[in-house]
């Protein structure tokens, strides 16, 4: 069996698939690489042919009709026979120093006593143009280098794992019934998001590991191309609310952390909205808190009367300004897109 599953989901991606592949590489046996060809109208699927036929022992590609990063993502989980899954995107790429300490993290683990969920370690935005590259480290956070459960962590505003800094147990994944959305874009927060009531046990490794490229003018978190996408942030936005809305027998410090990410999810979709600088959209901003607020109306009011969702909210033409304004120093200080 396999030690870690890792799923690469490819939408016409010849132009730098080859450079994530060829990082994953040196991790040998003990790793699956699933190419996922997200029914690409480029080379993207004989590139993918090319390196399972090359190493067949380590490669699988998998051609499917287009569905979405999502789907491309479900179909990686179908076919992992690791122990442990992760995702890496066609257009990023692993830390050549960092990836042998994560699967030595794996190894022992696996021989261990306790069973983990989830292990984090940290990951850099190598950012278009940026020398000095943003590094997302959770060192004063979490435990390092041992076992923990939620009340061992430090759940702080701003703070919050994406998919590149996560490794899910595959059966977790699978046990928990995740499921995500076809041809929906920023679907990976749920990936991260919707399994978190299932994790009791995990473990930090404080390792930069994945390299997160961001800056092409076509990428998919790049500001305009989301706000062009609005409704499909939205509906993850929205699928995430569905998830905590109501949900019973959460540690706190679980419920805590997840209310925290939700309270980020919806402070980016309103901004987006509000920058778009149309009415239409101004009115799908107040139906978007409207839709938590009949959902779980205890979530709203936390939400919404913290220091983001009053940032959000606030009225009137000068009110957005300000409200730009706040989320333009907020995306410098935490280095997101």
């Amino acid at each position: 069996m396999k030690l870690l599953s890792i799923a690469i989901p490819s939408y016409n991606s010849q132009n730098y698939m080859r450079k994530c592949i060829e990082s994953l590489l040196p991790g040998g046996d003990e790793v699956e690489i699933i190419i996922v060809d997200d029914g690409s109208k480029d080379d993207t699927g004989k590139i993918a042919d090319e390196y399972a036929a090359k190493y067949p022992t380590i490669v699988k590609a998998v051609h499917q009709e287009n569905g979405g990063h999502g789907e491309a993502v479900n179909t990686g989980i179908r076919n992992a026979t690791g122990l442990y899954f992760k995702v890496v995107d066609s257009d990023d790429w692993v830390d050549a120093d960092a990836y042998p300490k994560v699967l030595d993290t794996i190894r022992n683990l696996v021989g261990g006593p306790d069973v983990v969920d989830m292990i984090i370690s940290n990951y850099i935005y190598d950012k278009v143009g940026v020398k000095r590259k943003k590094i997302m480290q959770y060192r004063h956070l979490l435990p390092e280098g041992e076992v923990f459960e939620w009340k061992d962590m430090k759940v702080k505003i701003g703070h919050y794992m994406l998919m590149h800094s996560v490794i899910y147990r595959t059966k977790l994944l699978r046990e928990c019934g995740l499921e995500l959305p076809k041809h929906t874009f920023y679907v990976d927060n749920l990936f991260v998001f919707q399994p978190l009531p299932s994790v009791r046990k995990m473990y930090y490794l404080d390792v930069e590991f994945y390299h997160y490229y961001i800056g092409r003018e076509d990428q998919s978190v790049n500001e305009q191309v989301m706000i062009g996408r609005i409704d499909q942030q939205l509906r993850v936005n929205k699928l995430m609310i569905d998830t905590m809305a109501n949900m019973k027998g959460l540690s706190k410090n679980c419920r805590k952390y997840m209310l925290n990410y939700l309270d980020i999810i919806m402070t980016v979709s309103s901004m987006l909205l509000i920058k778009s600088g149309t009415d239409e959209n101004f009115q799908k901003k107040q139906e978007l808190w409207n839709y938590l607020k009949k959902a779980d109306a205890g979530l709203y009011f936390k939400i919404r009367h913290g220091i983001m969702g009053r940032a959000c909210n606030l009225p009137g033409k000068s009110g957005r300004t300000v409200s730009v304004a706040a989320y333009k120093i907020t995306q410098k200080f935490y280095g997101f897109n």
